[in-house]
């Protein structure tokens, strides 16, 4: 009598937030869930995967400027370059990810796949031209003159606490990890033995 097979565990709901990073000519696909700080990168953990600390530095970054190590989750695919390529790709992915997480709702589009929901960023262009229209320009306010006997220095009332939400993004959007850098080798020219090396002289 054939021995029957233990049933598989019941999948628990997650939602990943989902950002796409690019380096040179590396393409790092990266998700992020709520979790206790694994990074796997094409399967392998990222410390194995990347061996040189500058690539870990770079992955780790995004994680380290939020305060977000040891509370998410991080799957990478990356594909194509070095793994200097590599390295730069995932951390933008990374950071990106991160602010679709810390993103308005508004600003999100999700979808739901069985118990497995895929959240990633969505930009109503109609909606940011009429908020762009909406903000009027400020017109410059006069120097009035102080009356008499008033503090030279005026009391200011305390600023509202800033939301934390966009105090991640500020972060991120600071330290640079959402910037794209453009920098790529340059093509060889035909008559040049590279981008820019010339053939050896020769007088005679």
């Amino acid at each position: 009598m054939a021995e029957k097979k233990p049933a598989k565990a019941a999948k628990t709901p997650r939602t990943f937030y989902i950002g796409t990073g690019r380096r040179k000519t590396a393409v790092a696909r990266v998700r992020i869930t709520e979790g206790k700080g694994q990074i796997l990168i094409n399967g392998k953990p990222f410390d194995e995967y990347f061996h040189e600390d500058k690539d870990r530095a770079a992955v780790v970054g995004p994680l380290k400027a939020t305060e977000q190590l040891n509370r998410l989750d991080v799957f990478v695919n990356a594909t194509g370059g070095g793994t200097t390529g590599q390295a730069g790709a995932v951390s933008q992915g990374l950071a990106r990810a991160i602010k679709t997480m810390f993103s308005p709702k508004d600003e999100q589009r999700a979808k739901v796949f069985e118990k497995t929901t895929l959240v990633k960023t969505h930009h109503d262009e109609a909606k940011e031209r009429e908020k762009a229209k909406a903000i009027p320009a400020k017109p410059a306010a006069p120097v009035a003159a102080a009356p008499e006997g008033a503090p030279l220095f005026p009391t200011v009332a305390p600023a509202t606490p800033a939301d934390p939400a966009t105090g991640m993004i500020k972060k991120l959007r600071d330290s640079g990890y959402l910037t794209r850098d453009a920098r790529m080798k340059e093509r060889k020219k035909y008559g040049l033995r590279g981008a820019r090396r010339g053939t050896q002289f020769s007088k005679r």
